[in-house]
């Protein structure tokens, strides 16, 4: 069996990468992380604990530690909640991270392919899931997961790009749903298409409804969306299981995961 990661790694020299006008929203992306290296900062840390001098300290060195700031729930490859969509779902109070049961995600999985299918800054159709899905072949695992390679590999935190990715509608979300999906996973940088186009699709149109609809699709139908997926392009089409483990914070909307297949 191999161990695939599926895992952006959190660098917070990431944040440098960033267009200007992003950097405000660089704790969706990437921590400020102080580090104490063992011969640096984390001996006079760890002197002060032991309240002895650096001296005395074995080989005159103290600990490894990392300070982590500026860290949104929301982080890198996470783990929506339904409580993220709103305060209900399916007419029950929405449940939270530690609320979903390990077991919910872990789970089989299958790759929908949908490069060329879609374009940046554009709603993924209803079609063109149906078109991957023919392409894979594989039956909808019930209660699995679905993973959708858009394309956004070809693209790094410094491209314009990474931010211009295509996104999943109201519609096409309860498509996958319907289909017996519980878990729905993307490469892009977010479920729904970005918040400057949903704005000005709203501003010109006045309907309130292209106001993150692919997310609140999520309220009529529980499932757990995963975005900021990695290297979707090692994986087969099907036939292999994910963990969509996410770190155990009480009473969240989300949660950073380590998501790994087992293939």
């Amino acid at each position: 069996m191999e161990l695939i990661d599926l895992t952006r790694t959190l660098d917070p020299a990431d944040r440098e990468l960033l267009p200007e006008q992003l950097r405000p929203f660089a704790e969706v992306i990437a921590p400020s992380i102080a580090y104490a290296h063992p011969a640096g900062e984390g001996r006079e840390q760890f002197a002060a604990a032991l309240h002895c001098r650096v001296e005395d300290l074995p080989d005159g060195e103290g600990w490894g530690a990392e300070t982590l700031t500026d860290f949104n729930t929301h982080l890198g490859t996470h783990v929506d909640a339904p409580l993220h969509y709103g305060s209900t779902c399916e007419g029950k109070p929405a449940r939270t991270i530690t609320d979903i049961a390990l077991d919910e995600l872990w789970c089989e999985a299958l790759v929908l392919d949908l490069r060329g299918r879609c374009e940046l800054d554009a709603p993924i159709t209803v079609e063109a899931l149906e078109a991957a899905l023919a392409d894979n072949g594989a039956p909808v695992p019930a209660g699995g997961a679905i993973l959708l390679r858009t394309g956004q590999e070809r693209y790094g935190l410094s491209d314009p790009e990474f931010f211009r990715y295509p996104g999943m509608s109201h519609e096409s979300t309860l498509f996958l749903a319907g289909l017996g999906a519980k878990v729905l996973g993307t490469d892009a940088g977010g479920w729904d298409l970005g918040f400057s186009v949903m704005a000005r699709k709203f501003h010109e149109s006045g309907d309130n409804s292209v106001l993150w609809d692919g997310h609140r699709a999520g309220r009529e139908r529980e499932v757990f969306i995963v975005q900021q997926m990695t290297n979707l392009a090692a994986l087969p089409p099907s036939g292999f299981r994910v963990a969509f483990f996410p770190i155990k914070i009480a009473r969240a909307s989300a949660a950073p995961a380590r998501v790994v297949a087992f293939v």
